[in-house]
């Protein structure tokens, strides 16, 4: 059975060339007929970012154009090391649209790659919490790992499952996920097996006093 995931790969080689790299991805498969209540139902599940944090939303980036580096608010996001099944490939994150709300999300943008996790590069005072709004495909496990200035694991979320959709006309839920440490100088988002996607819809984190 070919994947929505390949499939949405054929869909944005036809109505956006600029995106058609070896080994990237996708368009999201047919909307779903989500209400106005559904939506504002999904919403409400989402926490308020909490005083004192700096938020990334993505909502001014360009869906579909797969990209080695983002850049927003002194964070860095990109995928981490060298691609494994497609090694002469350059690695890639892309924005990807979460239907029912618009929402941007950005993601691992390799199609044949997506053990290689996502990296987020926190300013280079770091924080004392990040907080990531997740959504993903149906069934896809998802890996939050926080490090330290020297690479040290401080605190990590393991999720076997994203929630999903119990029907076609609902839309896809949001999953927030908190990690905190002393000082956390990045974070790793991992999980989706080929076929899958898992994206970051938004990215809160609470700054350390500058050194």
């Amino acid at each position: 059975m070919t994947s929505s995931f390949s499939i949405s790969l054929r869909f944005l080689a036809a109505v956006a060339p600029a995106a058609c790299l070896a080994g990237t991805v996708f368009t999201p498969p047919p909307a779903p007929l989500a209400t106005k209540a559904q939506i504002a139902a999904l919403l409400a599940t989402v926490p308020k970012a909490a005083r004192g944090e700096t938020v990334v939303d993505f909502e001014r980036t360009e869906t579909g154009v797969p990209v080695l580096k983002w850049e927003e608010k002194g964070v860095a996001i990109a995928l981490v090391g060298p691609l494994k099944r497609t090694p002469a490939a350059k690695p890639r994150v892309m924005f990807f649209p979460h239907l029912a709300t618009g929402h941007k999300g950005i993601l691992n943008a390799m199609a044949g790659d997506q053990s290689v996790p996502l990296r987020v590069t926190l300013p280079p005072s770091g924080a004392s919490s990040v907080t990531l709004v997740l959504w993903g495909s149906t069934g896809c496990p998802a890996v939050i790992e926080a490090f330290d200035a020297n690479g040290n694991l401080v605190d990590h979320k393991s999720i076997a499952s994203v929630p999903g959709r119990k029907g076609p006309n609902e839309p896809i839920p949001f999953l927030t996920v908190t990690l905190k440490a002393p000082a956390i100088a990045s974070v790793n988002l991992s999980g989706p097996r080929d076929g899958e996607f898992l994206a970051a819809d938004e990215l809160r984190f609470v700054p350390l006093p500058g050194k």
